[in-house]
């Protein structure tokens, strides 16, 4: 496997070299917010998550709250939590905290920590949008939808499986969640020639693009153009990766 593809490990502390801090900066930035996130005062019993299905919704958030709000401000803290420290640094305690809320509702919600990761490692709900159009005009509407739920998530679907700083195992239950959930959906839906070979290209003009869009903000280009522009621009060469009509002779 390339390195390209290989996650970082975080710095252990600020003796870290330029290019080790800068590659953990940014993943603390998309995973979005402090690197206190998620953590907690030591890490709980466990080498790492068994693979599995996340459960199902559970009861309510606290009083106050929307139906959904609590289980999204988990569903973040824990994903950040999950990006920037292994498994087993990562406490219930520490997302609850990281979450605004009690680490009783979490258990209420998910029934354990290693259910929880499994919720975090699902790409299943992000495909399921992203892949929701005809073929001739998925490019655009990959796009569209990427910026979409970028902004409803407050944070990017798919960067988690490039900028995880989990341990060996962790990284590649991500890589291989998301070639099953993402690529290998997709090249199911294609049609012609190469199809997982362009799946693979389309997977990762969306990585690109989820990474253009968090290297960049708040002040780019990028952050300043409308999502309509964006689509104007980038959907193009994701369409042609779609139709798989370049000349093969």
């Amino acid at each position: 496997m390339s390195t390209a593809d290989e996650p970082v490990s975080p710095a252990p502390d600020d003796s870290a070299s330029p290019a080790t801090a800068d590659t953990d900066r940014t993943a603390r930035r998309e995973a979005g917010t402090s690197p206190a996130d998620g953590g907690g005062t030591g890490p709980e019993t466990g080498a790492g998550p068994k693979t599995g299905a996340g459960p199902k919704t559970g009861a309510g958030p606290k009083t106050g709250a929307g139906p959904e709000t609590g289980r999204e401000a988990i569903i973040r803290a824990a994903r950040r939590a999950f990006t920037l420290k292994p498994y087993a640094e990562v406490t219930m305690r520490g997302i609850a905290a990281a979450a605004g809320v009690s680490p009783s509702l979490i258990v209420k919600r998910f029934g354990s920590k290693e259910a929880l990761f499994n919720t975090v490692v699902d790409f299943r709900p992000a495909a399921a949008e992203l892949f929701a159009a005809p073929l001739p005009g998925l490019g655009r509407h990959l796009v569209l939808t990427m910026v979409e739920l970028r902004d409803r998530l407050r944070g990017d679907p798919l960067l988690r499986v490039v900028f995880s700083l989990g341990i060996e195992d962790e990284r590649t239950l991500l890589r291989a969640r998301f070639r099953e959930q993402v690529t290998d959906r997709l090249a199911e839906l294609l049609t012609g020639p190469d199809a997982r070979l362009r799946a693979e290209l389309v997977a990762g003009q969306l990585l690109g693009l989820g990474a253009t869009l968090s290297l960049h903000r708040p002040d780019g280009a990028t952050a300043r153009t409308t999502a309509e522009r964006l689509a104007d621009l980038y959907a193009p060469g994701i369409q042609y990766l779609v139709d798989g009509s370049a000349d093969r002779t």
